[in-house]
């Protein structure tokens, strides 16, 4: 499990964020959430993943929620926003995982 750390977008700036490397399961603390949350980028080069947003609340019957996952094109680009109710209350982080990380980079993005 790897703690990752957001780019911020600078208002008009051109930016070059930097490309992060998944572990199978990856960590985004609070600190790391713009005002909207995280935009996340998932760039693949020749191997389908699924991407998911693990949910950290509870169901109103006070069941584990269903994680909302994402499959990737084997190679391309996915942008997908990650809001800030993903991050769970009691460890100040969110998790993020992914079914393959052979040929996967990703960013992060605050808005």
């Amino acid at each position: 499990m790897t703690l990752q750390v957001s780019t911020s977008l600078p208002n008009g700036a051109l930016t070059t964020p930097p490309s992060l490397t998944p572990a199978t399961t990856d960590t985004v603390a609070a600190g790391s959430f713009g005002p909207n949350g995280l935009l996340c980028r998932i760039i693949t080069t020749g191997t389908l993943t699924n991407f998911s947003i693990v949910d950290p609340n509870l169901t109103v019957m006070g069941s584990v929620a269903t994680s909302a996952s994402y499959a990737t094109p084997a190679t391309g680009s996915r942008m997908i926003p990650i809001p800030n109710s993903a991050v769970n209350q009691a460890t100040q982080l969110c998790t993020l995982t992914f079914s393959s990380v052979t040929g996967v980079t990703y960013e992060l993005y605050r808005y």
